[in-house]
């Protein structure tokens, strides 16, 4: 039996739209079915219809897991005694802050102790690190904050580039209310300073996209979808910060942002990780400009 609590966002909104959202594998088959046998309670009342949800109600959903969730592969790349590098599909959050299945809590049913030490958005794939013990994840953690940990992400971009290689600088605003940043050129009250280094892998210019490799210098939430998207090279396939019309153009539903590339690089002792130090741990990326 999993139980839920309604979000704002969900209020007034049919109980269908607010399943379907958390369960990855539940169908509509499956949802009628369990209105029909009374398995679904929003308040501990019994209910056989689609019925609108209001926030904070409690939803009990009498359904097996097997039919709420997909069954998502998890491909791991490299795994040690102390840490799991795993490319992370599609579709899927790192940590999910409802009871929607996550990469994390999968893992969680094989591993004792397993802690991601970063995040990819929902749709952004590629590589997370894993901490398989608690020394690990606070070692791990402190190379992410010192920079002796590097992630490297490909995507493509609409548009040729200015230059081979650049390092971008400007400030970001996170609205958190409404889920989405904001890039500003010049300082403002409440941005951050941001800094995304790129360099151009290749390009295709009948169809005016970019392969791009790319470097955060500093870590903010949609950094890199939001400040390419800034200068006029949107990601294709990003909802949020993208274009519609270049989205459709390419048929692309999902960004083509892909972690594709983590480097250990430690300037001070890493404990029982430093013989992670100069290790590269990479995966060809997935996107073909042809």
């Amino acid at each position: 039996m999993q139980k839920l609590i309604v979000e704002k966002k969900f209020d007034n909104k049919k109980l269908s739209e607010f399943l379907y959202s958390h369960f990855n594998g539940l169908t509509s088959s499956t949802f009628y079915k369990a209105l029909r046998k009374k398995d679904i309670r929003i308040n501990d009342i019994r209910i056989k219809e689609d019925t609108i949800i209001h926030e904070f109600d409690t939803i009990s959903v009498y359904i097996i897991d097997d039919l709420l969730y997909k069954n998502i592969p998890i491909d791991k790349i490299y795994e040690d005694n102390n840490i799991l590098i795993i490319n992370k599909p599609i579709e899927i959050e790192v940590i999910s802050k409802t009871n929607q299945e996550s990469l994390t809590s999968i893992l969680k049913k094989e591993y004792s102790y397993i802690e991601p030490c970063h995040r990819l958005d929902r749709n952004t794939t590629g590589l997370v690190l894993f901490a398989k013990n608690p020394e690990a994840l606070n070692i791990l953690l402190e190379k992410f904050k010192t920079k002796q940990i590097k992630k490297n992400y490909c995507c493509v971009v609409y548009g040729q580039m200015n230059k081979q290689e650049e390092l971008l600088k400007a400030y970001l605003f996170k609205d958190t209310k409404k889920a989405i940043v904001y890039i500003s050129d010049s300082p403002k009250k409440g941005y951050q300073e941001i800094l995304t280094k790129y360099s151009v892998i290749s390009n295709n210019l009948s169809k005016n996209i970019s392969l791009l490799d790319v470097e955060l210098i500093t870590g903010r939430t949609h950094q890199i979808r939001a400040h390419l998207s800034h200068i006029g090279h949107p990601i294709i396939g990003d909802g949020k910060y993208g274009k519609n019309e270049i989205n459709k153009k390419f048929n692309q539903k999902y960004q083509l942002l892909e972690n594709y590339k983590i480097t250990f690089s430690f300037s001070t002792d890493a404990g029982i990780l430093q013989y992670l130090d100069k290790k590269i741990v990479k995966i060809k990326h997935s996107f073909n400009l042809d």
